[in-house]
């Protein structure tokens, strides 16, 4: 009889420390509405289904925050106006509310809700002026049921399955009382302090294994040697001062097991490194630790053997041994595609449809693999389920009893799976690389992301020079006092890797200048602490305004496949991008209708997708006309109508609009995609290309993107494929 094939799922657990090291506040309430939503839910789940076998990734300081919460302790801006009643508020108070309070997946957790659709409704969105105006159509029983709706919304399903009285409120639906309130404050901290006991109980019965990341979630092998990006990105810019500390990467890690023995009362085997991010040195210093296995991307794995993975993959599935033949460092390495298809895709899929279609993928890997092997599934397990009916309750569980039911496959811990598969393969090195592209473009090589590792290696030299206890401490040759031990927390804090996520042109968020805030904040506490001035550039953000909206460049070729959807995290993440909330046209109702406007190319199409504020479907009249302009050596357009079709690209000749000759194509249902063949743009990499997007309703104009100049669109033909451009 054929070894059954193992399938492996590890949930990576993890937000940024949101502690704000001078204030003692929480920038961002995030770590607070998971919890009660994605950490718990998490562990519910597998409690609730009887075949689950699952791997926990914990990041200890994500830990030491869902224990604040749940000691009570935590100081929570959101939490604070969130006990407030309605009629003791202020008039910022009060606004702060409709500014903050409708942050939530509006298809998932709003829309079902209609009290809480009925709000979204009045406040209407738009700018604080707007919601000015609109705050005095709030009375305070609005302010209390909008108060509830927001916690009660972030509220996971399997906690309201174990919580009826969370049943209850959601039934009342309205009409909130101050006691309901408390009633759901009151659920919350159960919930928040049953968690760490619920992950516990699941390690004890067998049904869970722990694993932990190094403590603040950093970049091992850019602590241990920002010049190792260059292995990876050979013509990468980077800071103007090389950061070599793998002291600090080590006690990042040593940290990491120290604290989560404090709270688990046991050493964990194995970890995730932060992103997936490793190089030999960082898996030495791992090994070093005592640790038993790592995991990061297949695109790594693909890199560190001759010949790479192949077409069949499998390579992929079966553990590796690191250096050391028998004993030593395990590592397992994450199927790409099926991870993110839990992540990015089976949300909008029926709930058996994916499932089946995830087995079956599973059963194809299974015959071509004949006997044996591990498949490894491994993602954030936090992020993907406000996108899924019911927070991925129903998934989930249909998805852990499919596997476990189907012939010859067999739900492990990351810790069983290797035990189960034996494999004499191993690595003798790594490629330094992380889960995104198998580099650390992404944390690295942008002016922001440099100017960043600049200001954190002043601070640390700074700190070590003015500082005996501090040198010592970070040397590993001294306990140091209660201030360096401060100043070390806040080192350690800095070298996150979430604040320089939100550096650079790959990722934007309207939160990223509190992410910009905190870690300045962190390095300022550490001159604060040893009474030096900090330098002047902490006092001033680092994340800039981009010009009229533009948020980044191409940095890489793209084939979008045209959905409407855009669910697919990777297909549009190297595309140019402008912010087209910066550039909003000021005409009649549409101005906030549209908030971004993404493009590319390959060898034969531009490609264009276009973001509304709420999906475009549900927002754009069935008369609207939606039109992309496009200017080069004369102007083009293409004239979208809901929900999809193609038509000919317009060219604008004497002043008269005739075809092309070529036809372009769209979907629109989330957001707008289409494409356009370059020829009939006459796109040329020596001349210039813009575009614009005007929105028309029953033939009157109503909104225009950008209002006045168009925006640039960056154009470098095959150039694009041959330079190695960094995101």
């Amino acid at each position: 009889m054929p070894d059954p094939l193992y399938i492996t799922f590890l949930w990576h657990m993890h937000q940024p420390y949101y502690k704000d090291p001078v204030t003692a506040e929480y920038a961002l309430p995030w770590t607070y509405l998971h919890a009660v939503k994605d950490y718990y839910d998490m562990a519910a789940i597998v409690d609730d289904t009887p075949d689950a076998r699952v791997t926990f990734n914990l990041v200890p300081s994500l830990i030491e925050q869902i224990l604040d919460y749940a000691a009570g302790t935590a100081v929570d801006p959101f939490l604070v106006r969130g006990w407030m009643p309605p009629g003791d508020m202020a008039a910022e108070e009060r606004l702060f509310l409709l500014e903050n309070f409708f942050s939530a997946n509006r298809q998932r957790l709003i829309e079902p809700n209609r009290r809480y659709l009925e709000l979204f409704h009045m406040a209407g969105g738009g700018s604080s002026d707007k919601l000015r105006e609109r705050l005095k159509q709030f009375n305070d029983q609005d302010l209390l049921d909008l108060q509830v709706w927001f916690f009660l919304a972030w509220t996971g399903e399997a906690a309201r399955r174990r919580f009826p009285e969370l049943q209850e409120l959601v039934k009342k639906g309205r009409h909130f009382t101050p006691l309901d309130k408390e009633a759901l404050f009151a659920i919350h901290g159960k919930i928040l302090s049953d968690i760490i006991p619920l992950y516990q109980k699941l390690h004890q019965e067998g049904k869970a294994e722990l694993s932990v990341t190094p403590y603040f979630h950093p970049i091992l092998p850019l602590l241990c040697d920002t010049r190792v990006a260059l292995t990876a990105m050979p013509k990468a810019p980077l800071p103007a001062a090389r950061l070599r500390h793998p002291e600090d990467a080590r006690a990042q890690v040593v940290r990491a097991l120290d604290y989560f023995r404090e709270v688990f009362g046991f050493t964990p085997r194995g970890m995730w490194p932060a992103e997936g991010a490793v190089s030999d040195e960082a898996l030495d210093i791992i090994a070093g630790c005592g640790i038993q296995w790592a995991a990061t991307d297949q695109d790594v794995l693909g890199k560190s053997i001759d010949g790479g993975l192949g077409p069949d993959k499998k390579g992929l599935y079966h553990p590796y041994a690191y250096k050391s033949g028998e004993k030593g460092l395990r590592l397992l390495f994450r199927d790409h595609l099926l991870s993110d298809l839990i992540g990015f895709t089976y949300s909008q899929w029926d709930t058996a449809k994916g499932v089946q279609d995830f087995v079956g993928r599973l059963k194809g890997i299974q015959a071509r693999l004949g006997s044996g092997g591990v498949v490894p599934i491994m993602l954030d397990g936090e992020n993907a389920w406000e996108y899924y009916p019911d927070n991925g309750y129903d998934f989930l569980r249909r998805l852990y009893s499919g596997i476990a039911t189907t012939g010859g496959m067999r739900l492990a811990t990351c810790s069983e799976a290797i035990e189960k598969v034996k494999s004499a393969r191993v690595l003798q090195r790594i490629h330094p690389g992380s889960w995104i592209n198998a580099d650390y473009g992404i944390w690295i090589g942008h002016p922001e992301e440099n100017m960043g590792w600049d200001l954190l290696a002043r601070t640390r030299e700074a700190a070590v020079s003015g500082s005996p206890a501090v040198a010592e401490l970070l040397a590993g040759t001294g306990e140091g006092d209660e201030t360096a031990r401060l100043v070390c927390k806040s080192l350690y804090a800095a070298e996150g890797s979430d604040w320089f996520w939100w550096y650079g042109d790959d990722h934007f968020s309207s939160h990223s200048d509190r992410f910009d805030l905190l870690f300045r904040r962190h390095l300022m506490n550490v001159y604060g602490l040893l009474q030096l001035e900090a330098p002047h550039e902490l006092y001033e953000p680092i994340k800039k305004l981009s010009p009229a909206g533009l948020v980044r460049e191409p940095t890489a070729c793209i084939t979008p496949r045209l959905d409407g959807l855009a669910i697919d995290y990777f297909e549009w993440m190297p595309a140019g991008l402008y912010d087209l909330t910066k550039q909003a046209s000021a005409m009649h109702s549409s101005e906030n209708l549209l908030q971004s406007f993404f493009y590319g190319y390959d060898r034969n199409n531009l490609y264009v997708r276009i973001d509304g504020e709420k999906p475009l479907k549900e927002t754009l009249p069935a008369d609207t006309v939606l039109t992309l302009h496009i200017i080069s050596s004369q102007e083009y357009r293409l004239c979208m109508t809901l929900p999809e079709g193609s038509g000919p690209v317009m060219e604008k000749h004497e002043r008269q609009w005739r075809e092309s000759g070529h036809t372009g194509g769209w979907k629109i249902i989330r957001v707008c995609e289409a494409q356009i063949p370059l020829v009939a743009v006459k796109a040329d990499p020596a001349g210039k290309l813009f575009a614009y997007v005007t929105l028309t309703c029953s033939g009157e104009e109503t909104g225009r993107w950008p209002a006045d100049a168009p925006m640039q669109l960056v154009y470098k033909g095959e150039r694009l494929e041959l330079e190695n451009w960094l995101i």
